[in-house]
């Protein structure tokens, strides 16, 4: 009996923020596989190296997590002012699934530094020495998002002292910024109000603040679900009842958002909507030891990405938070202490982030003019990855 034997797809793999994945030009792509649809979507799954029942990934790049179970898409742009055009698929671990709902603001930072590796930046863009400015279509939320590469001697720079929590070691600093980050479809609050009372079967009525800026986001008071706001991975992780509540609580969010109709569609959504839960500054002690103070921080957030609690957070998630609190009365305002705010400081379970955000109100309606984060990014690996070739 005969096997096809492997073939090889040119692709790079990729620290970006606190998440890891495979990147991709889409002209590398094999030709069946560079149109959406289920020849992309086995290939991609079967590189990650899900669907693994055994949940490791061990046939694949993907490391068991949410935030390494990771693939980017890069294509000419599709926008004039553009430089390249950005699609992120999300693969699930243990299921033949893969949800490109939504955007994910830590590989971000890597998209900007591939783009210029990849040829897709003009070369007259690039400076000798200094700040690359990267023009990013976000194919799957259709945004822009600007990229600002730091450049040394002609090429990417990817070395330097900028340390974020989550990440072990430092790098340079890329600046991102998330432009008109609200779903420009609808409002920036789904429901019309800044807080409402979700009602969750078998849990209770739940104040909530429900908000579609970077991804959609469901925040909750963590008193309201029994916990304190510093509790790490293996606090939730650990504890399936907790998830199975989670899950309940985002599938009603979902419904209530008007993402989905019904919450048995949840399951085939689930990288959208996020569930994070906030309240007020408290001292903790961070998943690598790092004391945290709470005069450090304005608020503490946890949040959940492919129904497990981040080990730090996802960096659309932090463009929710940073524009959710600038809105006073949002749940993420009130915890921060309330007012008129530009920038907020938020512990996570691996340390702490400062992000930014401008929004303004219109005629009764919030809208969001930019978040900012700073992230860092780089290669990790370089090639090709191989799949059998009757992969797809």
């Amino acid at each position: 009996m005969s096997f096809p034997p492997q073939i090889k797809v040119p692709a790079t793999y990729m620290r970006g923020g606190t998440s890891k994945g495979a990147f991709f030009r889409l002209q590398d792509l094999p030709e069946a596989c560079q149109v959406p649809g289920e020849a992309r979507d086995k290939l991609l799954l079967r590189v990650i190296g899900s669907p693994d029942p055994y949940e490791k990934q061990i046939d694949g790049l993907g490391n068991a997590t949410s935030s390494t179970s990771k693939t980017v898409i890069l294509a000419a742009p599709t926008q004039p002012d553009h430089d390249v055009d950005y699609l992120f698929g999300q693969v699930a671990i243990d299921k033949p699934f893969l949800d490109w709902s939504g955007n994910c603001g830590n590989l971000t930072a890597a998209v900007g530094a591939f783009a210029i590796n990849s040829g897709f930046v003009a070369k007259e863009r690039i400076p000798e020495n200094g700040i690359c400015t990267v023009r990013i279509w976000q194919a799957n939320i259709k945004k822009t998002i600007v990229a600002h590469v730091p450049i040394t001697n002609g090429e990417v720079q990817e070395t330097g002292d900028f340390e974020l929590d989550g990440v072990t070691f430092p790098a340079a600093e890329v600046k991102i910024e998330f432009m008109d980050p609200a779903d420009g479809e609808g409002s920036m609050f789904p429901t019309g109000n800044l807080v409402d009372d979700l009602d969750v079967p078998g849990i209770g009525t739940l104040k909530a603040t429900m908000i579609n800026a970077g991804i959609p986001t469901i925040f909750l008071n963590a008193e309201d679900i029994g916990y304190k706001g510093t509790e790490l991975q293996n606090d939730i992780n650990s504890d399936p009842k907790a998830l199975a509540m989670f899950e309940t609580i985002r599938a009603h969010g979902a419904v209530k958002m008007g993402l989905i109709k019904d919450v048995a569609e949840a399951a085939n959504r689930q990288h959208t909507p996020k569930v994070a839960f906030v309240a007020r500054p408290a001292d903790y002690v961070s998943s690598s030891g790092k004391q945290i103070n709470a005069a450090d921080i304005d608020v503490l957030v946890r949040a959940l990405s492919m129904g497990k609690l981040h080990h730090a957070m996802m960096g659309t998630a932090a463009v929710a938070i940073a524009t959710a609190s600038a809105i006073p009365g949002t749940l993420v305002n009130l915890a921060a202490g309330g007012g008129d705010r530009t920038e907020v400081t938020f512990g996570h379970p691996s340390g702490t982030l400062g992000v930014g955000a401008e929004a303004k109100e219109v005629n009764g309606e919030w809208t969001a003019t930019k978040a900012i984060m700073s992230r860092s990014a780089r290669v990790i690996m370089e090639g090709w990855v191989r799949v059998p070739g009757d992969t797809f």
